[in-house]
């Protein structure tokens, strides 16, 4: 078994519908607005396909046109990075990783639709599954492809995922599963990521094999500021090129603080898909960012304060099916 970097082609990206009015609340609309401006900013560099209630399906067409495919399956909640099955290869053969979802430790709650959509997305795809017994988010990890894999302590060995698992029990599987041969154990994830107890996509992201991007912080008086100075010291420690974002933008959204990370951005065939919002060093960002993947067109996308609100950002609602 072996996970392809985010980095290698892809068939296609999917996404799911904004569905939890509880999380949203009357935001919702600009939430789904969000998801739309994201579909199709992707469709012009990949197809794209929407997963939605049969409720909510003839909306989502309306809003994300002609070049975005709706399908209708069941499901709580919008956040198919971690609801999603995490694709790998073996041998040649595609297989949809069909881990356990748990809410995020329980913590949102109705969530059986999205414990059930990996297997009911690769099924109406033909795509064949393997399940794994092992409590599992596709945001915790992220792989360079060549067997180096980076994940965050805060979540992966935090009780409520997978209590009776030793952390050298959680290393191997996913070494077993997706074909990593190495684990980098970053100490944290972002301070103020409470809802995924710190997905490594908000912290660090392999852009090419053995390169990392991290994101960093310059404002002293936060505590992300040292907190992700220690996963950098823990990441050089590995034979890696490291790449850093040294601005972790802090905004008020509706009364509530959240962060936008721009680490949580998106690689497509052919460019990279950046949140920003509005921040003074946005520009800066995106700039720095298209020197570290040269190759690739960067596309700044305002969604980045209404998906903090919801509880994360455009890699957390996107993933890939790598190309055959």
């Amino acid at each position: 078994m072996k996970m392809p970097g985010e980095f290698a082609a892809h068939e296609r990206t999917v996404i799911c519908w904004p569905s939890r009015h509880d999380l949203y609340g009357d935001r919702i609309g600009d939430a789904r607005l969000a998801h739309a401006a994201l579909a199709k900013t992707i469709s012009g560099f990949e197809p794209v396909t929407m997963i939605a209630n049969a409720q909510d399906a003839e909306r989502a067409r309306l809003l994300c046109g002609d070049a975005v495919e709706v399908v209708e399956l069941p499901l709580d909640d919008s956040w198919f990075r971690d609801t999603g099955p995490i694709y790998v290869f073996d041998g040649d053969k595609r297989i949809a990783g069909n881990w356990v979802f748990n809410g995020w430790g329980n913590k949102f709650v109705p969530f059986d639709k999205d414990a059930a959509l990996a297997h009911s997305f690769a099924e109406l795809m033909g795509h064949e599954v393997r399940n794994i017994d092992m409590v599992f988010e596709g945001g915790s990890i992220t792989v360079d492809g060549t067997g180096l894999l980076a994940t965050t302590e805060q979540c992966l060995l935090n009780p409520n995922r997978n209590p009776n698992m030793s952390r050298e029990q959680i290393a191997a599987t996913m070494k077993h599963e997706l074909g990593a041969t190495e684990v980098m154990w970053l100490p944290h994830g972002l301070s103020l990521d409470e809802d995924t107890d710190g997905h490594v996509d908000n912290v660090a992201c392999f852009t090419a094999p053995r390169t990392l991007v991290m994101q960093g912080c310059d404002d002293k008086s936060v505590s992300d500021f040292e907190r992700l100075a220690q996963n950098r010291r823990v990441a050089e420690t590995f034979d890696v090129t490291i790449r850093e974002v040294p601005v972790l933008p802090r905004i008020d959204v509706h009364g509530v603080t959240v962060q936008v990370p721009y680490l949580n951005f998106y690689l497509v065939n052919g460019a990279v898909i950046v949140p920003v919002c509005g921040h003074a060093a946005d520009d800066d960002m995106l700039a720095l960012i298209a020197e570290f993947v040269p190759d690739r067109q960067v596309v700044g996308l305002d969604v980045g304060a209404i998906l903090a609100f919801g509880g994360g950002g455009i890699h957390c609602i996107t993933q890939q099916i790598p190309a055959l």
